[in-house]
Formats: C-alpha cells, structure tokens, sequence
C-alpha cells in the first residue's frame, strides 16, 4: 500500500533573513511496508518540532556546521530532518513495533522512513501531552536546566536576566530561577508577552527591548546592582549591555545568538576589559553536552508540571503547509513559547 506523502526542501541556501519563498512544498509516496529482512522503520509524523538552529544548516556556509551532528548542512532539494514526535506504522526492527510512540530525527513531512538510529527513544504512555516531549521535557527544556543550574550554578537571591524570555528556552529559565529564588528579569519583544512573563509566568520584571533606546541603561535600571546570572538567547548588543551590567564573578550561559544568525544584527563586541576584571565566567553550551542530566531534569521538572508550578507555553500550527509561515516567524518573533507543527492526532 502507498500513501501520499508531503514534504519540504529548500530551494537555495539563505544566507539572510529566512522567508517563505525559500521553501517548497512537495508530495512524493511512500509504501507502508518494508522489505522483508530490512530494518526500516516507517513513521507518521505527529509533532514537529520548529527550532532557529537550522537556518545555520541551510546556509552555504556556517561556523556550526560540522561541530556536531544535528548542525549538519542541509542543501538546496534535500529533505530537511528535525526532532519530530512520530507513531510507528511498519516496522522490519525487532525493537519496535506498530503503534510505538518514538523521538527521533526524522524529515519535515507526514511520513518519514527511518533507521534504529534516528530513533533517540521510545515514548511511553505518559500523563502529560506528547508535544511536551518537543519542549518542556526535551531539549528546549534540557538546554534551559542544564544553561542554568550546571553552568550558572545559581543561589538563591541572586540576580538573573533571560533575553529572548518568551522563546522555548528563555521562558522555562525565568521559571527555574523563580523556582530557585532568584530575583528575575526577562526582555521580550512586545509589550503583550512582557505582560506575560509577569502576570502568568511570575518574572518580577521584564521589558520590551524595542522600546529602549540604551539597552546598558534599561539593565541599569532593572539591576542596579548589577546582574549576577545572564542567560543569554540572543549575542549582539544585548550581550554587550548585559556584560557591561554584570557583578563581580557574574555568569553567562551563551545558548543560542539569534540575532546573528540572519546577518542582520551587529555581532557581539563585549568589553573584554569588564569580562577580565570582573571575572566573568562567558559559556557557549549545546543541549547534547548534557545527556548525563537528563533523567534529573526530566524528574525534576516533571515534578514542577504535576504540581502546577511551572507553565507551559505552546505556540503550535496545523500542516506540513504551515511549516515554512512558522520558521520565518521565530525570526520576527511572531512565536511566544515552542513553536511546534501538529501534523496528525496520537
């Protein structure tokens, strides 16, 4: 049996700003069977996961391709691949079987055929919607745990500032440093998700960074003693204002540098003089350096959802269709919270 299958490809590398013309949607087929003794897995896709890394891999050229797997190249008429949350619908593997819940990496389209090593795990039945396993319980939710309590090592009282707080990661780190004590500021890009992150998400500050002129003045103003934990989403001038507003021994956790992955923004250009006399601590992590915590960030937080005391925030669409609409948008900040793509129900 052969079902339709739609998908997307690039049809040139971006170097700029992404938009939807980059892409195009396709429609091949894909039979629902395996040949016998082969090892292929067929999956329907049910969740994909919409991340701003990958417009890295959709260039001619970056500095993260090449440093780890998941940075690899993606070229112009190649299926492009991403965290996807599937259901199992043939299987010639002897480890999974029809109907397995499985995260892995598979392509942008309904159906995907895949290896046992696309598969990162199998999902169990599970109280909480599948779609956390993309964010709050994946690595959005792991790059924020790990940024902070591995690398920050923050104390209670201290002061924390998150740029991009309303994203995937920046919103769940404003909500562990609550959680912790700290005293919490995140920047967003509208007035409407600053008014979140203080009514629903418990912030005790936050501002609208396209309504200040000075960023170095606007943290002056939230931290007047300066900033002792930066989690930084963002790089260019934002990480320059934050450096300059740091604490003697502060830390930064580098996750993400959203505003130069388009070429648009001025690169980041920090006072090394602060960053040495100050001491300050200046860390680029990806998720995958920190498999080895997994299992207590996935305890731990998961604790925090039962209880009520961490919120989650989706952002999710409908259709391969909407997919090329979603990822531009995370580059005009049209997201609050994850940005996902529901495809089919479970």
């Amino acid at each position: 049996m052969e079902v339709k299958n739609k998908y997307l490809v690039i049809k040139h590398h971006i170097e700029d700003a992404p938009r939807e013309s980059n892409f195009e949607l396709k429609t091949g087929t894909i039979a629902l069977s395996v040949a016998p003794g082969s090892d292929d897995i067929i999956v329907k896709n049910l969740y994909i996961s919409i991340d701003p890394y990958h417009i890295n891999r959709m260039k001619f050229s970056s500095s993260s391709q090449g440093t780890i797997s998941f940075a690899a190249p993606i070229h112009p008429g190649q299926t492009i691949d991403g965290a996807v949350i599937g259901k199992v619908v043939v299987s010639g593997n002897a480890k999974f079987q029809k109907d397995d819940l499985v995260l892995g990496v598979f392509t942008w389209a309904e159906y995907s055929l895949v290896k046992e090593g696309n598969i990162i795990k199998r999902l169990e039945s599970s109280e909480f919607p599948l779609s956390y396993h993309l964010g709050v319980l994946g690595f959005n939710g792991l790059s924020a745990y790990a940024g902070f309590f591995e690398l920050c090592k923050p104390l209670k009282d201290e002061k924390v500032f998150v740029s991009t707080a309303c994203g995937a990661v920046g919103n769940l780190v404003g909500q562990y440093a609550k959680l912790l004590g700290c005293y919490v500021v995140g920047c967003a890009g509208s007035n409407k998700k600053v008014e979140l992150l203080k009514q629903k998400l418990g912030f005790d500050e936050a501002f609208n960074y396209n309504e200040e002129k000075d960023l170095k003045s606007a943290l002056k103003r939230y931290f007047p003693d300066g900033i002792d934990v930066y989690f930084d989403n963002v790089g260019g001038e934002m990480l320059e204002a934050a450096i300059a507003n740091m604490r003697l021994f502060g830390r930064v956790a580098v996750c993400g540098v959203i505003s130069e992955y388009t070429g648009a923004g001025r690169k980041a250009s920090p006072s090394m003089l602060e960053i040495v006399y100050k001491r300050i601590n200046i860390r680029g992590f990806l998720a995958a350096d920190f498999l080895n915590v997994f299992e207590d960030f996935s305890a731990k937080t998961s604790d925090y959802l039962r209880t009520g005391k961490l919120k989650v925030i989706e952002d999710i669409s409908s259709g391969v269709e909407s997919i090329p609409s979603a990822f531009v948008g995370l580059f005009r900040g049209d997201n609050i919270g994850k940005k996902i793509i529901n495809l089919a129900e479970e």
